[in-house]
């Protein structure tokens, strides 16, 4: 898979990493406004990540949000097999390499994300993850919803990473509300109306 996803040519990952901001920025208007009109709370504060080597870029999205008044944090590795962090993250902040290279905040207060964009390697049409076998988008979704925390957490990853139908997750494997490849949302969007701290009640498509 990893191998599948470096020989993506550029011009395809461009446009499609283009696809994702785009159905991603719809998204979560859409959210925002079901919302509202449910009487619940917006979801204000989004958890995404810092791109490796051939994952899908949202950077400038992340910028986009930040300037439209949005909270956006990105993942801290506190100490290794823990949940992640999340710290405020605009395009001022001042970033580091973590334990594992990618770039994190270095101050700021740890947020509750109402959205976690998880960087996904491979994924199932049920949105199960696999992930780099480190544990620490499991362990820490996991955290989130013991605690009974509503947020909505959605896979971000390739098309060429779909798992065959057989694919079977392990035990500990955290299931997404919904992965987004260029191709569109697997299965379909979560909406944020009736958000049940992982386990969504309505969804709409927007493919």
């Amino acid at each position: 898979m990893r191998k599948l996803r470096a020989d993506l040519p550029e011009d395809q990952r461009s446009r499609g990493a283009l696809l994702m901001r785009a159905r991603l920025f719809t998204w979560l208007n859409v959210a925002r406004d079901q919302a509202v009109q449910a009487g619940n709370p917006a979801p204000t504060t989004v958890a995404a990540f810092w791109p490796m080597a051939d994952e899908p870029d949202l950077r400038p999205l992340l910028t986009q949000w930040s300037e439209a008044g949005m909270t956006v944090a990105l993942p801290v590795v506190r100490e290794r097999n823990a949940p992640l962090a999340f710290l405020p993250w605009t395009p001022e902040a001042e970033l580091r390499a973590g334990p594992y290279g990618i770039q994190e905040p270095v101050a700021g207060p740890e947020l509750l994300p109402d959205v976690v964009l998880v960087p996904t390697l491979g994924y199932t049409e049920q949105g199960d993850r696999l992930g780099y076998g480190g544990g620490y988008y499991d362990r820490t979704l996991a955290a989130l919803r013991e605690r009974g925390y509503a947020f909505t957490a959605i896979g971000i990853a390739w098309s060429c990473g779909e798992l065959e139908p057989g694919y079977v997750p392990a035990a500990h494997d955290v299931r997404l509300d919904a992965v987004l490849t260029q191709d569109g949302w697997v299965p379909h969007a979560p909406l944020e109306e009736g958000k049940t701290g992982g386990s969504v009640l309505h969804s709409y498509r927007m493919n």
